[in-house]
């Protein structure tokens, strides 16, 4: 009798013990959950919390639209080869005033324009391209042209064979043939270098 007295006094004397110790439990993760030791929110399972996102950027940034081509004209309609060996497409400067000079290598009046139209033409590149069309004479004397007066940051269309001087009915030399952003020949005949930075300036501003 005393035996079963002395196990039921040492049985009761450990349940409140067990109690004390789950309460303790408890008190220790309640602190861990305020401290964001464990993440808000979690499963009880103890996966992670579902995303927000779904994997794409909440705004992705608009794409520019693409500008329509311009329309080519008849007049932009032709092809070369530049003298240094680069193919060249007119339909390129469609949708901007374009001035084409036509010149030939031993000609002393092609020389005086030479040097305006090295000055001038970069500086007019993305508004007014200048192009030369070099003719009536040997492909190696254009190039000592080119080089002499410094036309190297501008494209010279090699014309030995005279197709683009006949297209635009050219049968002299210096002669530029101006046209202007809808594809018309605005002017054809000789210019002098004021007189060309001057045409080329205002097609610029136009």
């Amino acid at each position: 009798m005393e035996m079963r007295m002395g196990m039921g006094r040492t049985t009761a004397g450990r349940v409140p013990r067990a109690a004390a110790a789950g309460a303790l439990v408890v008190a220790l993760l309640g602190t861990a959950s305020c401290t964001g030791t464990v993440p808000s929110g979690a499963a009880a399972s103890g996966s992670a919390p579902a995303s927000s996102s779904s994997g794409a950027p909440a705004s992705a940034p608009a794409i520019a639209p693409t500008a329509a081509p311009a329309r080519v004209p008849d007049t932009l309609r032709f092809t070369g080869t530049t003298l240094a060996g680069t193919a060249f497409d007119a339909a390129q400067l469609a949708g901007r005033p374009v001035v084409l000079w036509f010149w030939a290598p031993w000609c002393a009046t092609c020389a005086s324009q030479a040097w305006t139209v090295a000055e001038i033409a970069p500086r007019y590149r993305d508004t007014v391209p200048i192009v030369g069309v070099a003719g009536l004479g040997e492909r190696r004397a254009m190039q000592e042209f080119v080089t002499e007066f410094d036309l190297a940051g501008t494209p010279q269309i090699e014309d030995r064979a005279g197709a683009l001087w006949r297209r635009f009915k050219v049968t002299e030399q210096s002669i530029f043939v101006i046209i202007d952003r809808d594809g018309k020949v605005v002017h054809q005949g000789f210019l002098d270098g004021e007189a060309l930075t001057a045409r080329v300036a205002a097609l610029a501003g136009a």
